[in-house]
């Protein structure tokens, strides 16, 4: 066995005693048997099998089905042992993750509080009189306790974002249906999502990633659209709320959201100021609407047997969702709708929208003693999220709340959720992981250059920059004398040089549109790489090679650029014989 995954598990193990936080935990699997499933990874490494997990520690939250291991979803009477893991879970699993065990959520995942179950309330890690949050809340303190690297909860209403809030962690929740919830107990089926919680972006992003594609046991689940973007843009455009629509923020929560603010500049966003009322007021549909119907069908008629594990507060908001009648419903989809369309145009100049994760770190004695109020404010700004079809990443503000943890996240329309990623990548300041594997690589060698006349191009249609590269020794640079200038790169075995170039990923749909629009004489072909790959890239009509200046020597487009006009009067060699890329 590679001593550190040993070691992982062994320490692991190790800190679980130390904390002593059993209410993290309501089936923690036996030490030997986790050692053992390691041995068994590190076989298969050693076989050669790809796992790009392997050794990644898991904890996953009660509501989510591990073979071999009860569901509870925090009710012991509703218990079972499914034979298959969820789709989420077995993805992760069969890239080498080892899952630790299952944690406590609030009840059949109904609550942002973490409080309701009857196998404790879940503290915060660094303050024990505070909430963790939920109903994600186990999976969150599994991994700020530094137990687990990955959290996998669901977020139906906010329960991967709010946790991850109150300690300092990414918290990322996909566009619904990226994740299958085939194997999820269900809260609300068509607006439940499985989340990551970590304590960096690139793990986070990693875990999503797996998990991520379509399940034919999941009819919800989608795959990413043709024309997905994979990129935000390299100056983004935030859309942040107004003052009054952050009224339900504590005094600490608005001082660390106005300093988020106040630094956007200086990590090189610009920003404007929008009215949100419309998401606000989409997000009471969730609790205060016919939309809660949703909580009854999926596990109502069980809470009516009152099963005594029942948490008071789960039952009553359960039990309640069995009144609104069909046309209430009928008329919240209208709503739902309309409140889409303002959601897009809002939206549709800026990169994303930045908010503050939740209101407040409240006590559990708080909670307690007012459980709907609390967790409704909890709730401001998470709950429209999934019914507006919108993806979200968390992490930490730019500021603390008076030296405490304070959470943002970014919030985007369906299938945006690599600008998410990249958006929380620039306000925290790390590089940003790549989501999606999707799409095709461009290599740009001219005027698409970063810096250049038509590189904004690419930038309109989410292209990912992949890195500087260059091309294989058969090729020939030509200034084919255009405007804006523009050079064609030639193809000649034995005869070229490489040429400098960068490489990009676009959508399928954003590349047949870029080639739709490309101006005569220029054209897209395939291009060999100095490591001997092949990619698509910029190729241009024999008759325009021909009259042309060779600029091979310069090895690429910029360093041409850089020399004064008469260095571009060389004469070229004749390309005519040349094939074209």
């Amino acid at each position: 066995m590679r001593p550190e995954v040993r070691e992982r598990v062994l320490q692991a193990y190790k800190r679980i005693a130390e904390v002593d936080r059993p209410e993290v935990w309501i089936t923690l699997r036996d030490e030997d048997e986790v050692l053992a499933e390691a041995v068994t990874i590190d076989e298969a490494l050693a076989a050669g099998a790809e796992l790009p997990l392997a050794g990644v520690l898991v904890a996953v939250k009660d509501n989510i089905d591990v073979a071999g291991l009860p569901t509870t979803a925090a009710c012991p009477e509703f218990a079972y042992t499914p034979a298959a893991s969820a789709a989420a879970v077995e993805r992760l699993t069969s890239r080498g993750a080892l899952v630790l065990g299952k944690t406590n959520l609030d009840q059949f995942a109904t609550g942002l509080v973490g409080t309701r179950s009857p196998y404790g309330a879940v503290r915060c890690v660094w303050d024990p009189t505070l909430i963790a949050g939920g109903s994600s809340s186990g999976s969150a303190a599994a991994v700020a306790l530094g137990i687990v690297d990955i959290g996998i909860g669901t977020d139906t209403a906010g329960s991967g974002r709010v946790p991850a809030a109150f300690h300092g962690l990414v918290g990322i929740k996909s566009t619904l249906g990226i994740v299958p919830t085939s194997g999820v107990v269900p809260a609300c089926a068509d607006y439940d999502c499985v989340t990551v919680l970590a304590q960096d972006l690139d793990s986070a992003t990693a875990a999503m990633k797996v998990m991520s594609g379509p399940a034919v046991t999941d009819p919800r689940s989608r795959s990413w659209p043709s024309e997905v973007r994979l990129a935000a843009a390299p100056q983004p455009r935030l859309a942040v709320p107004r003052a009054e629509d952050l009224a339900s923020l504590s005094p600490a929560y608005r001082r660390a959201f106005a300093d988020t603010v106040a630094g956007l500049a200086d990590k090189g966003f610009t920003h404007v100021e929008v009215d949100i009322a419309a998401l606000l007021d989409a997000a009471t549909l969730l609790y205060d609407g016919a939309i809660v119907a949703q909580r009854y069908s999926a596990v109502g008629p069980f809470l009516d047997s009152a099963p005594a594990g029942a948490d008071p507060t789960v039952a009553a908001i359960v039990g309640a969702a069995a009144e609104p009648s069909a046309h209430r419903y009928v008329d919240d989809l209208d709503a739902l709708a309309r409140a889409k369309t303002a959601a897009r145009e809002l939206l549709c100049d800026t990169d994303g929208l930045l908010l503050p994760t939740t209101t407040e770190h409240p006590t559990i004695a708080a909670v307690q003693s007012d459980p709907i109020g609390i967790n409704r404010r909890l709730g401001t700004f998470t709950n429209f999220c999934n019914l507006l079809d919108m993806a979200a990443v968390a992490v930490p503000g730019a500021a603390t709340a008076d030296g405490a943890p304070f959470g943002v996240m970014f919030v985007v329309p369906a299938f945006e959720d690599q600008v998410a990623i990249d958006l929380a990548a620039r306000l925290i300041g790390t590089s940003s992981p790549a989501l999606i594997d999707d799409g095709i690589e461009v290599l740009a060698v001219g005027a698409h250059l970063r810096g250049f006349p038509v590189h904004r191009q690419l930038i309109d249609r989410g292209a990912r920059f992949s890195g500087e590269v260059t091309t294989s020794a058969d090729y020939r640079l030509v200034d084919l004398h255009t405007t804006p200038p523009k050079p064609g790169l030639v193809r000649r075995s034995g005869g070229g040089a490489p040429i400098a170039g960068e490489l990009y990923r676009m959508s399928a749909a954003a590349l047949g549109t870029f080639l739709a629009e490309l101006p005569a004489p220029m054209g897209l072909g395939p291009v060999e790489l100095s490591d001997g790959r092949w990619v698509t890239g910029f190729c241009c009509a024999h008759d325009a090679a021909e009259r042309g200046t060779d600029i091979t020597e310069y090895g690429g487009w910029r360093a041409y650029q850089g020399l004064p006009p008469s260095a571009a009067t060389r004469t070229a060699r004749n390309p005519s014989t040349v094939p074209m890329t």
